[in-house]
């Protein structure tokens, strides 16, 4: 009788042990699946249509606002997409997530604007930078018009 019990309680064990077995071909399939999105992204990312662009003027009306004008923030950048950064930048976004940062410079990209993704490895954030200049005088006027569409457009004064 006791050899019948322990022959049906190995029996039981092993049966448990194979039933818990995870399968490969779901493991692999999400995974195939993530890494198609990741190369769609990608290629999207590549493939900005360049048509022309027909740019309206832009009609500015005075902002107030409470934040101090007078001073740039400075911060150490990468470049990540996008040509090269002049020594002042508006900055339309600010965004922790990389895919989110590419999103709005797409945008902007779409609107005639040459934007740029660039990386503060020190905050750890992705600023979208919408047009960059060599004096704080055109920075300024880019950044008042737009603060039209983008009202939290700001002054980064890239540091190297």
């Amino acid at each position: 009788m006791k050899k019948n019990l322990m022959l049906g309680l190995a029996l039981i064990a092993a049966l448990a042990f194979v039933s818990c077995k995870t399968k490969e071909s779901s493991y692999k399939k999400a995974y195939e699946k993530a890494k198609a999105q990741e190369m769609a992204r990608a290629n999207a990312g590549d493939q900005v249509e360049t048509a022309p662009v027909t740019v309206t003027p832009v009609v500015t009306t005075p902002v107030t606002t409470a934040t101090n004008t007078e001073h740039d923030t400075q911060e150490r950048l990468t470049v990540l997409n996008g040509g090269t950064l002049k020594a002042f930048n508006v900055v339309c976004g600010s965004f922790g997530v990389e895919a989110n940062a590419n999103n709005l410079r797409n945008t902007l990209v779409a609107k005639g604007y040459a934007a740029q993704v660039a990386y503060n490895s020190e905050k750890n954030m992705y600023r979208v930078i919408a047009s960059s200049f060599d004096d704080r005088a055109s920075a300024v006027q880019s950044r008042d018009q737009l603060r039209g569409t983008y009202p939290d457009a700001w002054i980064l004064y890239r540091t190297y």
